[in-house]
Parts: C-alpha cells; sequence; structure tokens
C-alpha cells in the first residue's frame, strides 16, 4: 500500500533495559494516578493498601512484558503498521468508524468466539463482563477514585463521588441502590457461571483435556473461582451471619486477589491486554486488498497481498531468515502450492540419484 513508511524492526538497545524503562513508567503512571485520582490520597482508603501495591506492581509487570513483546520482530511490525493504517488522515474517519464496529463484534458480542463454539462462547462471554466490570469497578474504589458517602442533611441518601466530584445521588430505598451495593456479588456470579461452563467444557472435550496445561488453562480458573466464592462469602457473612468469621474471610479474599494481581502479567491473563491488539487485522487485510496481489513467480497466480509478502521479507530479514535465491527472487514469492510441487520434484530427484551419487553421499 502507497504511503506506508518502513518500519525499523531492530531497535536499538536492550531489550531487557527497555522493557524494565517502560515497567518502571507504567507503576510510576499508576501511583501518580492514585495519588491525583485521590486528591493526594485525602479519599485514598488505608486498608486497601494491600490491593494497590499488587495493582503497582501488577501495573509494572504488565508494561515490561508488553514492552518486550513488541520488541518482538513480528510483532512490532504488525503493531506498528497497524497504527499506520489506521491513523491515515483521509481515512481517519471511517477507520473510526469501523472500529466501532469491529469493538461492538470482537469485544462487545465476542462473535469470534461464537463462531467456534456455543458452549466456549458462554462460558468466555461471562468470564470475560464478569471480570471486567468487577475490575471497573474495584480499582477505582482501591485507588481513591470513587467513594460513597450518606448525605450530610439525610441518611436516606447516597451520594457517589468521581475524583472529589459529586456526580449522583440516590435514596436508599430505590432500585439503584441495591445494584450499586451488591454490583461485586452479580459480576461473581457472572464469573462463576462462566467457570463452571468452562470447566464442563473442558471436561468432555477430549481435544482440550489432551493438551491443557495446569498453569495455563486450570489455574486460571480456579484463581477466579477462589475470588468470586470469597467476596460471596463476605456478602453472606454480613447479611446471614451477622458478620461471623468476616475478618478472616475478608483477609482470605485479600490474599486471593493479590495472588490473582501477581499473576496476572505472567499467566494466560495477560491476553486480555494483547487481544484488543487484533483489532487491527482487518485493517491490515483491507489494505493489503486495496495494495493488489502478489503473484507467484512460478506459476503467475496470486495466492497473498503484495502488503503481506513484504512485511514477511522484511520480518525474516529482522530475525536474519535468508530466503533469498541466486537469481535475485525470494521464496516468498513463491505460492504454496509450488512449493509443495518442488519439494515433490526434489524428492523425485533424489529417489532417481543414481547409486553411485549416493555411496558417494555416504562417505560425509
Amino acid at each position: 500500500m502507497d504511503g506506508l513508511k518502513p518500519i525499523n524492526l531492530s531497535p536499538r538497545g536492550s531489550d531487557t533495559a527497555h522493557s524494565l524503562a517502560w515497567g518502571l513508567i507504567a507503576a510510576a503512571a499508576l501511583i501518580v494516578g492514585i495519588v491525583v485520582g485521590s486528591r493526594g490520597l485525602k479519599d485514598f482508603d488505608p486498608a486497601l493498601i494491600s490491593y494497590a501495591g499488587a495493582t503497582v506492581f501488577s501495573a509494572f509487570g504488565l508494561g515490561y512484558r508488553y514492552a518486550m513483546w513488541l520488541r518482538r520482530p513480528p510483532t512490532r511490525l504488525y503493531w506498528f503498521r497497524g497504527w499506520q493504517i489506521f491513523l491515515i488522515p483521509k481515512r481517519l474517519p471511517g477507520n473510526i468508524a469501523r472500529l466501532v464496529r469491529i469493538f461492538w463484534n470482537n469485544v462487545v458480542l465476542q462473535r469470534f468466539i461464537e463462531r467456534r463454539s456455543k458452549t466456549r462462547w458462554t462460558a468466555h462471554w461471562f468470564l470475560a463482563w464478569g471480570c471486567l466490570i468487577a475490575a471497573a469497578v474495584t480499582f477505582p474504589l482501591s485507588f481513591g477514585w470513587i467513594r460513597f458517602e450518606t448525605a450530610a442533611d439525610n441518611q436516606q441518601i447516597y451520594r457517589a463521588f468521581v475524583f472529589g466530584i459529586h456526580v449522583a445521588s440516590f435514596p436508599l430505598d430505590s432500585i439503584m441502590a441495591p445494584l450499586a451495593f451488591n454490583i461485586l456479588d452479580i459480576c461473581a456470579v457472572m464469573v462463576l457461571i462462566g467457570v463452571f461452563v468452562a470447566m464442563w467444557r473442558r471436561g468432555r472435550d477430549r481435544g482440550a483435556m489432551s493438551v491443557q496445561q495446569f498453569s495455563n488453562d486450570l489455574l486460571p480458573l480456579v484463581l477466579l473461582f477462589a475470588i468470586s466464592v470469597t467476596g460471596l462469602f463476605l456478602t453472606a457473612s454480613t447479611h446471614l451471619m451477622r458478620g461471623l468469621y468476616y475478618v478472616f474471610l475478608s483477609q482470605l479474599h485479600a490474599v486471593t486477589v493479590i495472588f490473582t494481581l501477581l499473576y496476572l502479567p505472567f499467566g494466560k491473563f495477560f491476553h486480555i491486554f494483547q487481544r484488543p491488539a487484533q483489532l487491527g487485522i482487518d485493517f491490515y487485510k483491507r489494505a493489503g486488498e486495496e495494495g493488489g496481489q502478489a503473484q507467484c513467480i512460478r506459476c503467475g497466480q496470486p495466492f497473498a497481498t503484495q502488503l503481506q509478502i513484504g512485511d514477511l521479507k522484511a520480518v525474516q530479514s529482522a530475525l536474519c531468515i535468508q530466503y533469498a535465491m541466486r537469481d535475485g527472487t525470494h521464496y516468498q514469492d513463491v505460492c504454496p502450492a509450488c512449493r509443495r510441487k518442488n519439494l515433490a520434484l526434489t524428492q523425485d530427484a533424489l529417489w532417481r540419484t543414481p547409486e553411485a551419487e549416493l555411496q558417494r553421499f555416504d562417505r560425509f
């Protein structure tokens, strides 16, 4: 596609030092956000400092791993190429509208999973939205960005503040009150539904059972189950058992949440932050189609886009994979069908090699 600049796939400096710097930047930015958003820690609850500390460490790990991920030539090229295509000035308004549609289908409805399996989609949808809604509530509360208090002149009115600014009020006998007070319980039930459906599918799918690993596939479900159950236990202790074992349950819940936050950058949960990058696939494909097709130098048939083949050559060159041929052509300019034919012809030629030639090769 015309107008796209080449991308440096071999950045200078140490990968570790670069990623460490970005990890520290992410952690520092979160600390600044907590201090500023809580109005100099005026709205910060000291009882939640363990959650905030674990989140800062998680931010460091996420920044480090994401930066390291972007140092890989394939990921680096795809990432920056996607932004180049998206930010083309004359296409930007249409790209924004298209991005909203892709976001709705792939993130909100998650139809890319629905096409694979209804059961997989059910589990993933409940897990995803249960976790996302819970995170949207718990993180701002832990950072002091959101707080609630009763009105000074009416104890039946609850007031919500965001960054110290009063944004809403609702009476305690309204529909909004139980929804606000129990939103995390609702999220916990959603997550448990997703966990049970996922475990049921994994227990019946022989293909999944043969390749699944505890640390990568089962541990995330165990952690989400533990967080949800211990959170529901806190509600049960408050409303059904008059606070019995509340201190112990609150500490147990804190341990499960903190452990999950520490695990977040290094386990399967990291794909939550990788997934949005895949929204650029549609823009990349469309740009490639507009840029013309690459034709096989052997049979003359189109087999891929010129943009894709050019980027693939650049990535292989950055990885020191040399597929250039002596006549100046490139092996990536040969279509997959012709590659298979060349392999068959090569094998046939080896079978036809005279016995004397084979004996000569055996000496080596």
